[in-house]
């Protein structure tokens, strides 16, 4: 059935003059004998179209098949691309972080160094000073060896301790002067005890008579045990302080004489008076002496303990430790000298003993 459009299309084609014109124009004549050839040539053009339309339809449908696996594999290798080159930034990135990295450590790597050729530039300096006085002093012994050697130098030699030995008893006797140590004989008389019982190494000490160790006084101070053996509240308060103070001026003695004989005390006193302290060197308890390295110091594994030569506010078994202790620093004093101790009980005793012996004349004699 024929469309009404179509139709009305053909009839204002046919209505056209100016379209009727050009058909007319365009129309050709063909001759009855000639219709078999130009039927022929159409026919042949009309295939050879077909076929040309045919092959550009392949290569259309080629050409698209190609264009778009060219588009995919261009796809996908710009992918790999973007891939890549975001690999390639992350790791420029990581190796950026890295160079700076490696940069402040360089920086702090180089201050360090500058500060220890600093210490090493100072130590060798100190090396050096120290070398050149360690050979002024290798020149000076040398030297002393020398005149040692000579019976001058002997004898100078020998001049000299008895000078330093003159030196250190009349300082000494000072001590005496400033704590007299003094027994009391009656009841209100006080003299000086000439002749103590000693175990001098003559062995000729003259005993006047017996003295009772407990009749010694320090300054015009007695020193008495009671309070620290059997402390109540009954003790006399009074008692208890004169017997503080008085192992105030022994501990000050004992300190003054170790200094002027040069004897560092085994047992430290700290100086305070009638509220003075004795320093016990108590090793740690968690590693043995064995362990310890022989690079540590001993200030650095030992701590000192301090023990009070007073009662107020004290454990009485730690003072009395504290007395006993102040008495084994006497006695290394004694033993110093070549003398003996009386005993850790005759604090006082010892004292005094330690005073005669320095002030006597074979102290000077003593090579």
């Amino acid at each position: 059935m024929e469309n009404p459009e179509q139709r009305d299309q053909d009839k204002t084609l046919i209505c056209d003059p100016t379209q009727i014109n050009a058909t007319q124009e365009n129309e050709k004549i063909i001759e009855w004998e000639d219709f078999g050839h130009e039927l022929a040539r159409l026919w042949s053009l009309t295939s050879a179209l077909k076929e040309a339309n045919e092959k550009k339809l392949n290569l259309q449908e080629k050409l698209q098949y190609f264009i778009q696996e060219h588009a995919a594999q261009v796809k996908t290798e710009s992918l790999t691309r973007l891939n890549e080159l975001e690999e390639m930034r992350e790791r420029l990135v990581a190796r950026k972080v890295m160079m700076g990295n490696m940069s402040t450590r360089c920086k702090v790597a180089t201050e360090d160094a500058k500060k220890q050729e600093k210490m090493l530039s100072a130590e060798l300096r100190s090396w050096l000073v120290a070398g050149t006085s360690l050979s002024v002093a290798r020149k000076r012994l040398q030297e002393s060896n020398r005149t040692l050697n000579e019976k001058r130098g002997y004898i100078k030699l020998k001049n000299m301790q008895r000078k330093l030995r003159a030196r250190q008893q009349y300082m000494i006797s000072q001590v005496s002067l400033l704590y007299p140590v003094k027994s009391l004989v009656g009841p209100a008389q006080e003299e000086e005890l000439e002749s103590y019982p000693s175990s001098s190494r003559l062995g000729n000490s003259s005993v006047s008579k017996p003295i009772n160790c407990g009749t010694l006084t320090i300054l015009g101070l007695h020193l008495t045990m009671r309070p620290f053996t059997k402390m109540s509240f009954f003790t006399d308060k009074k008692e208890v302080q004169k017997s503080a103070t008085a192992l105030g001026y022994v501990a000050h003695a004992v300190s003054l004489i170790a200094s002027y004989l040069q004897v560092p005390l085994r047992y430290p006193l700290r100086l305070g008076g009638s509220c003075s302290y004795v320093n016990d060197n108590v090793p740690p308890a968690g590693p043995t002496t064995l362990d310890l390295s022989w690079k540590t110091p001993l200030s650095a594994t030992v701590k000192p303990v301090e023990f009070p030569l007073f009662l107020k506010g004290q454990d009485t078994t730690r003072a009395a430790y504290a007395i006993f202790l102040l008495s084994k620093d006497i006695e290394q004093l004694l033993n110093f000298i070549g003398e003996d101790s009386l005993g850790p009980r005759h604090l006082v005793a010892n004292l005094k003993e330690l005073l005669r012996c320095v002030q006597s004349s074979e102290f000077i004699d003593t090579s």
